[in-house]
Parts: structure tokens; C-alpha cells; sequence
């Protein structure tokens, strides 16, 4: 007779990652793998080997939820020198260009960041993983390739600066690093915010620490290390991490049956043109994402 060997269920959930300097977010993906015990652990949008903080991680079923929360705002702390230009437009490449900053004011990095804030066209960084026809950025970079990437429409609802401190670069140039936070969309690049107020001030800059805090509802006060992680996994169930980050629909049983079996229900007018909304059973049992569409409820993904 043999004996039947029971496997451990890894549970649904999210996981808040304080991710560490020097890892890629795939990096914390396959630590987190094996933290978890299973291949199915995937991230809510990448954060640059340098920068630390916020990593959404989605495990199980909850992979379904992070093509959804990647679109959600952002926000980060850094900080900004002003006076030199790097290859990669932050702490992590060759600089490229040293020009005295010690003459730039306040007033006129103030007036710098306003241009920079609200609805505006960004050009991403060449080092990055945007591709440009089906080819990444960096590997193009990297290759000696002189090439173009379109600006595209991103939102900085916030930029701020919170300090701006006299410093000498490892070349001697005298430099300014200013310290900011910053609230955007999705797909906006701190590092090229960075890159790109420098330009504007006729100095360069570079980003040389970014740590994001916030990711849609998530914030770092709730973000685990990889370390404590280890000794504890600590998951959000997926139905509060849904409750928290999409408007909520309470369903009735009948209601809920139907949708599971793929009936597009009638959605009350409050929820048009919200974007992804959770729906509940009686039970608080968390069924799936739905979007109105022409006043029904279309799918995007099922969880009960």
C-alpha cells in the first residue's frame, strides 16, 4: 500500500515587497518563488535595479489582479543631481557630461518642476525596456545604435522639492542634489523627470536614489523584506487586496450564480466609466473584475 504524499496549497494573495537596491523586480519574482513554493508568482509593474520600495507581487490566483494594478498611480521619493548627465539618466551608468550647477537657484528649479508637472509628453529613457519595433531599448543602446524613442503622454499629478543641498561630485563639479517626491501614472520614468530638469536648466541631471512609497492603495508602511518574508510570508487575501484598490460591488446570490456562469448583469449607473470593479457575493466572497460596458458588466477576470 503506498502512501500518498499531501501537498501544501500555497495560498492566493498579494505580497508587499520592500524591494532591496540592486535587484531587478524579476529577481524578487524568482526569490519570491521559491519563498512561496510555487512558479506562480508574478509583479504589478518593474522597479529599476537601483531604486527601492514598493513591489506588488501578485501569487496564485491573484496573478490574475496585477495587469490591473500596474495601471494604478504611483509615487516616490528621490533624489535629483543636478550637474551632470549619465548614459542611463540615473546613478547607475557612465556620466556622460559635468557642468558647474552651483549657480542655479532655487526659484529657478521651482520653475523647472512646474514644467514638468501635470499632463505632459515624455521621452523614456534610451536605457530602459521600452521596445522600439519588437526591440528592447537598452539592448539597442547597448549595441551603439543611435536611435529615437516617441515622447508619450504621462501624468505628474505631484512633484515636489523638498530640499536643495550644495554638493562636489566624485569629479570635482560642483552639483546641486535636490530632494523630491513624486505622485504619476503609470509608465512615467522619475529618471527621465530627473534628465529632463537638468536639460531644462542647462546643467544636466542625473537620479541618484528613487524609493517608491505607494503603489495605487498599497504603501510601504504594509511592504515586507525579502529577509522577513523568509521567516514569515505574509500574504493580503485576495479579496481585500481587490476591496482595497477597485470600487465595490455587492451582489445578491442570484446575482452572483449568474455572473459565475457568464451572464453579463445590469450595472447600476455609479459604476460607469469607473474602470475595474470588484464584485462580492452575500458572503463577502470576492467573485470577480468586471467593467461596464454599455450599462452590463463585462469580465475581465473570475475568481469565485
Amino acid at each position: 500500500m503506498t502512501q500518498k504524499t499531501r501537498k501544501t496549497t500555497t495560498p492566493d494573495g498579494l505580497v508587499i515587497v520592500d524591494k532591496p537596491s540592486g535587484f531587478t523586480s524579476h529577481d524578487v519574482v524568482a526569490k519570491m518563488r521559491g519563498i512561496a513554493r510555487t512558479r506562480r508568482v508574478g509583479h504589478a509593474g518593474t522597479l529599476d535595479p537601483m531604486a527601492t520600495g514598493v513591489l506588488v507581487l501578485g501569487v496564485e490566483k491573484a496573478t490574475k489582479l496585477l495587469g490591473h494594478l500596474a495601471l494604478t498611480e504611483k509615487e516616490y521619493l528621490g533624489t535629483v543631481r543636478l550637474g551632470q548627465n549619465t548614459i542611463t539618466d540615473d546613478a547607475e551608468g557612465e556620466i556622460t557630461s559635468s557642468t558647474d550647477a552651483s549657480k542655479v537657484t532655487r526659484e529657478a528649479v521651482d520653475a523647472g518642476i512646474v514644467k514638468l508637472t501635470g499632463d505632459i509628453m515624455q521621452v523614456p529613457s534610451k536605457v530602459s525596456a521600452i521596445k522600439i519595433d519588437g526591440v528592447r531599448s537598452y539592448k539597442r543602446a547597448r549595441d551603439g545604435e543611435d536611435f529615437d524613442i516617441p515622447a508619450r503622454p504621462v501624468t505628474v499629478s505631484s512633484f515636489t522639492v523638498y530640499d536643495v543641498r550644495e554638493a562636489v561630485a566624485g569629479d570635482g563639479t560642483p552639483v546641486l542634489d535636490a530632494i523630491v517626491s513624486v505622485v504619476c501614472s503609470s509608465g512615467t520614468y522619475i529618471r527621465a523627470l530627473a534628465r529632463d530638469l537638468g536639460a531644462d536648466l542647462g546643467v544636466g541631471g542625473h537620479l541618484t536614489a528613487l524609493r517608491r512609497t505607494r503603489v495605487g492603495p498599497y504603501k510601504l508602511d504594509s511592504a515586507r523584506t525579502l529577509e522577513q518574508l523568509q521567516e514569515e510570508l505574509t500574504l493580503m487575501p485576495i479579496a481585500n487586496a481587490a476591496a482595497a484598490a477597485f470600487p465595490r460591488w455587492d451582489v445578491d446570490t442570484r446575482r452572483a450564480r449568474l455572473l459565475l456562469n457568464g451572464v453579463r448583469l445590469e450595472m447600476p449607473d455609479e459604476y460607469a466609466g469607473t474602470g475595474p470593479v470588484a464584485v462580492f457575493d452575500p458572503e463577502g466572497r470576492f467573485l470577480a473584475l468586471v467593467e461596464e460596458l454599455k450599462g452590463k458588466a463585462k469580465s475581465l477576470a473570475v475568481f469565485g
